[in-house]
């Protein structure tokens, strides 16, 4: 939701520092999230939340403002101008006309960026394992640091059927998602190449 309320202004009011913005969250894309570990870790430890879901869910988020504005800029700016005016002539506010007509439209665009999303962080190992290291962070812990965990756990051992059904727990999940939402991610993929 973030993501859409920002690609929208960013993509239908023109403002010199619009473009800038638009820079800016394209440049979050070509950042390594390996320089950022160091400010964020002090940054969370300020705000006192290490080891905890609120930080992950936080530090996720702006992780993801960067692609999801990316994706959804286009699909805002593909959409005629003239569905705009309409609602806005038919008595909707600015916010309205997003909420209600121009979201609608972007729907293809919603759906990938959010199976991407689901995706990415759903497997996402390498922020958990900064943020949720220690054992007060035992409960905030993601899928994938406990099947780690699982081989911690069993010294290293070859223990197949502990770290298949933990593999089954983690891979279910991303398929259900997919495939209720191919035929979704299928248009959201095709509706920027093709002009209408």
């Amino acid at each position: 939701m973030l993501g859409s309320m920002a690609a929208y202004a960013l993509a239908r009011f023109y403002h010199p520092l619009g473009r800038w913005a638009f820079w800016l969250f394209l440049a979050g894309l070509m950042i390594p999230v390996q320089l950022s570990i160091v400010p964020l870790f002090f940054e969370l430890r300020a705000m006192g939340l290490l080891n905890s879901r609120i930080g992950l869910i936080l530090v996720y988020t702006a992780n993801g403002l960067p692609f999801s504005i990316f994706i959804l800029a286009g699909f805002f700016k593909a959409l005629p101008r003239s569905l705009y005016e309409a609602a806005v002539v038919d008595g909707c506010s600015e916010a309205s006309a997003f909420w209600r007509v121009l979201l609608p439209l972007a729907k293809p665009g919603l759906m990938t960026v959010a199976i991407f999303q689901f995706i990415g962080i759903w497997k996402e190992y390498f922020f958990a394992f900064m943020f949720t290291g220690g054992d007060a962070g035992a409960g905030a812990r993601t899928l994938p640091l406990g099947l780690a965990n699982l081989s911690i756990t069993s010294q290293y051992r070859s223990d197949y059927g502990m770290l298949f059904a933990g593999l089954v727990v983690v891979t279910v999940p991303i398929l259900i998602v997919f495939i209720a939402l191919q035929k979704h991610l299928v248009k959201g993929i095709t509706a920027g190449a093709i002009k209408g």
